[in-house]
């Protein structure tokens, strides 16, 4: 009898509106922003969240002067609101994708040696196969907080280096990526058969940034060859920003396999006889567990996986 009585509390009393309003004032962080956000008015905002409360039974925000912040109820709530909006917004996407199997919206996360290198080629191969796609592209840096954007239903899927998963996060390798020492074409290293990482302390350095996974290791390897870290005038910086310095002739840094191989239209580097003491890592898609993947979502890691198959059994 309780449970009937609490289905029929949610099915006839508790609206999709009200529950859309709770989020927005959440997020917004007080009552007359999510109005300005939902172009409604304060009062109807304090209607719906009031009306809200009385469906449930329990008070949900508490409102002080510093905004409005959920109770524990409220939270609880949220969560499944969240999950329940995100579950209709992907059902809506799949009886679009019904009516129009070409088109749909596919929001990506991507690390930058990823939007360098691997993306354009996927995008490409994606867009002449299936024109109506359209593509939401955010950059994401490689560290604890990745997942927050997949968490908030913001993204679909991130692409790029695979570390530890959370255990609420979904990894599919799609292929094991490695560090290289590049330069410039005329690189007088180029010339030698073979380059101790130690014999390059007088030369001037571009390497991933000392925060990130990639800068680590490369500090690590610098380390382990008795060479000097940080080099002198160092230049810390993403994949994007040492692809167009290196060919200008006047620095060294270190770059994945993938992007030499697959990024379009980059200038010219130099492939250095440098033994770097890193291992491969494994590039992947990671997505949300326990969430629906959209059929456009899928299109694009069918897609993806295509691209770097011949990336796939290297190591």
């Amino acid at each position: 009898m309780a449970n009937m009585q609490w289905s029929d509390r949610i099915g006839r009393r508790m609206k999709l509106h009200d529950l859309h309003v709770l989020i927005a004032v959440v997020q917004a962080g007080s009552m007359s922003k999510a109005a300005q956000l939902l172009n409604t008015t304060q009062p109807a905002i304090s209607r719906s969240i009031a009306d809200l409360e009385h469906a449930i039974g329990v008070r949900l925000l508490d409102r002080g002067r510093h905004g409005a912040e959920p109770t524990e109820y409220g939270r609880a709530l949220l969560d499944g609101g969240l999950a329940m909006f995100d579950e209709l917004r992907l059902a809506v996407k799949n009886i679009e994708f019904i009516a129009n199997p070409t088109a749909g919206v596919v929001r990506i996360g991507a690390h930058d040696p990823i939007v360098v290198g691997v993306l354009p080629v996927v995008l490409d191969r994606l867009g002449r196969t299936y024109p109506g796609i359209s593509v939401q592209v955010m950059p994401i840096t490689a560290s604890p907080q990745q997942f927050r954007e997949l968490r908030e239903r913001k993204l679909d899927l991130l692409l790029g280096r695979m570390t530890l998963l959370d255990d609420d996060i979904h990894g599919e390798v799609l292929f094991h990526d490695r560090v290289l020492v590049v330069g410039a074409p005329r690189s007088k290293w180029a010339r030698r058969s073979k380059v101790k990482l130690s014999e390059l302390d007088g030369e001037r350095w571009v390497i991933p940034r000392h925060d990130s996974t990639a800068g680590l290791e490369v500090a690590n390897a610098f380390h382990a060859s008795g060479a000097k870290f940080p080099p002198k005038g160092v230049v810390w910086a993403p994949a994007s920003l040492a692809c167009a310095l290196l060919p200008r002739g006047r620095a060294i840094g270190t770059l994945p396999a993938s992007l030499l191989r697959l990024g379009a239209n980059l200038p010219r580097h130099k492939v250095l006889p440098v033994d770097l003491p890193i291992p491969p890592w494994p590039i992947g898609v990671m997505t949300l567990k326990n969430r629906t993947v959209s059929p456009v979502v899928q299109l694009f890691i069918d897609c993806a996986r295509q691209v770097v198959k011949p990336l796939a059994g290297r190591k």
